[in-house]
């Protein structure tokens, strides 16, 4: 399928893109076909390479602001393609759907940009400030040779983004739910305790690791964290897993050991928790006698887009076009916004994602439309708002 690259159409953008298999970290074309697409508008694109990893940069016009549109092309596995009603990456539409892995996660929003972008770009001359795009594969993966390393690549180069927004499925299950301005962070973690083998009957002879371990767990339940506040939800910590590694009855296991991961807000960075576990094993370590390690990794702290002229912008736009004021939300998981927040006020915006990560991914044609009309009102009122030039105060 093909569509006049000078004049987007997003259900075909999408679909073309659809059809690429870019499961993290494969392309598979898909950065292709937003280069040919972007170029033939104007942009000036970069592509970098990190590893396995394909990521795009486009930015049309050089002066500020500079309104970043930011996005991943990779998607999660289809899983059993048995269990779809077509093939994942069919791209079919049919039941005014659009059916296909990233249909929601978040093909279906990049291609509504662009074309919300042509369209912006065709109605203003000359262009007021500029409009660029940051585009990864890896954000479904490990999240380190995407937008990560990107962002840091641009700052050395002297590059300044704005504002950005991200065009995560944000809204639960309407166009026009939610606004995600901020996030919280994640903190994952494992535990494990080194004790010494031997049979139940002789416990003098062993050293058990799992009353320690269950010690230290229960230290860190009995922490309430916070009670939530200033737009975030409480912090909470889940075990998600206890392993000992033990099918007999008559054996005291060698080691124990537990995962878990704590879901954050701004009133902890992860660097903060961590101590806070640090100190926790040690005291456990010592009652004990035991040798506790920890594996401790900060996927990403938490963080707060203040409600402001950005959001409003946002939340104008969208209610324009659905009738509906979005609120602004800070709930879900994490996103590639955790690393842009640190270069430019970033929020989240795009198609609802009720089935993202399913099986049978989709999203309405309509809903694809109405975003990218949304996304062109954001980048008419965003250049009304920041273009506005302030004459000088002169004193006599």
């Amino acid at each position: 399928m093909s569509d006049d690259i000078h004049n987007v159409d997003p259900l075909i953008l999408a679909r073309n893109l659809i059809r690429c298999r870019s499961v993290t970290p494969a392309d598979d074309g898909a950065l292709g076909i937003l280069q040919e697409r972007l170029e033939a508008l104007g942009f000036a694109v970069k592509r970098y390479q990190f590893g396995d990893v394909g990521n795009l940069y486009a930015r049309l016009g050089k002066a500020a602001p500079n309104f970043c549109f930011a996005g991943h092309t990779d998607v999660v596995p289809a899983g059993k393609t048995d269990d779809w009603d077509d093939d994942p990456f069919g791209a079919q539409v049919r039941d005014g759907m659009l059916w296909g892995r990233g249909a929601a996660d978040m093909k279906g929003a990049i291609a509504a940009f662009i074309a919300a972008a042509q369209r912006f770009i065709a109605q203003t001359s000359p262009l007021p400030g500029s409009i660029s795009l940051l585009i990864t594969g890896d954000e479904e993966g490990v999240a380190v040779d995407g937008t990560k390393r990107v962002l840091q690549v641009l700052a050395d180069e002297g590059e300044m983004i704005s504002h950005c927004l991200v065009g995560e499925p944000s809204n639960p299950q309407n166009l026009g739910d939610e606004i995600k301005n901020g996030r919280r962070g994640s903190l994952n973690g494992i535990i494990t305790v080194d004790g010494q083998q031997g049979h139940v009957a002789y416990p003098e002879r062993a050293q058990n690791p799992i009353p320690p371990l269950i010690e230290i767990i229960n230290r860190l339940y009995a922490r309430l964290l916070d009670d939530g506040g200033d737009g975030f939800q409480p912090s909470n910590l889940e075990v998600t897993s206890i392993d000992v590694d033990n099918p007999a009855h008559n054996i005291i296991p060698s080691a124990a050991s537990a995962r878990f991961n704590i879901r954050f807000n701004v009133s902890h960075t992860g660097e903060q928790l961590c101590e806070w576990i640090r100190q926790e094993a040690d005291t456990e370590e010592h009652d004990h006698n035991c040798t506790v390690k920890l594996d401790l990794n900060i996927m990403g702290e938490a963080f707060l887009t203040p409600p402001g002229t950005f959001t409003t912008i946002l939340q104008n736009a969208v209610e324009e076009i659905t009738g509906h004021r979005p609120k602004l939300t800070t709930g879900g998981g994490t996103s590639d916004a955790r690393f842009i927040k640190d270069f430019a006020p970033v929020a989240e915006f795009g198609l609802a994602g009720a089935s993202m990560h399913k099986v049978n991914e989709h999203v309405p044609v309509s809903d694809i439309d109405d975003l990218s009309e949304i996304y062109e009102r954001v980048l008419e009122h965003y250049f009304e708002e920041f273009m506005v030039v302030k004459k000088p105060v002169v004193h006599s």
